[in-house]
């Protein structure tokens, strides 16, 4: 039954992991590796499109550490997301999931206090997104509960 929460894909190969994450950022787009690898000069790196297109034809499996700082680069993620037992990973999905409910509304805004410049933390971020699923939706709230995010004590930016 899809109740519209994304589950956490597995992502295990590079190749998976590529995938997505050209699902994820360039929704309802078709990417040719051309247009990739542009994308990974213009922001600094270097990557054929060859390359980019044998990495999601599954031809390869462990790339240098410099293609995978230019996969980075062409994502805009941490490029350890594509290392093989990366611990990043996670934080990368939530962070898309959290992104993708921000871009259909589920989150109109968040306000943090006390947060340095590196933004929430990947646990912060989670656990956030777990409130949400969590919660009512907003015709499902008790009498007496406003709704959050809105003006009012506790919730200015």
């Amino acid at each position: 039954m899809d109740n519209g929460e994304e589950r956490t894909p597995e992502l295990k190969s590079l190749r998976q992991k590529v995938e997505y994450m050209v699902e994820k950022t360039f929704p309802g787009q078709k990417i040719s590796g051309r247009v990739f690898a542009e994308l990974v000069r213009e922001r600094g790196g270097s990557l054929s499109h060859s390359y980019f297109s044998n990495i999601l034809a599954g031809k390869v499996t462990q790339p240098s550490e410099e293609i995978l700082k230019a996969l980075g680069l062409g994502f805009g993620v941490d490029w350890h997301f594509f290392k093989e037992e990366s611990d990043v990973v996670d934080d990368v999905v939530a962070g898309l999931q959290f992104l993708a409910k921000r871009r259909t509304g589920e989150i109109s805004g968040l306000a943090g206090r006390g947060i340095g410049d590196g933004g929430l933390s990947p646990e912060l971020l989670q656990f956030a997104l777990s409130l949400l699923e969590d919660a009512p939706r907003s015709g499902d709230r008790a009498p007496g509960h406003g709704g959050t995010g809105g003006p009012g004590p506790g919730n200015a930016a």
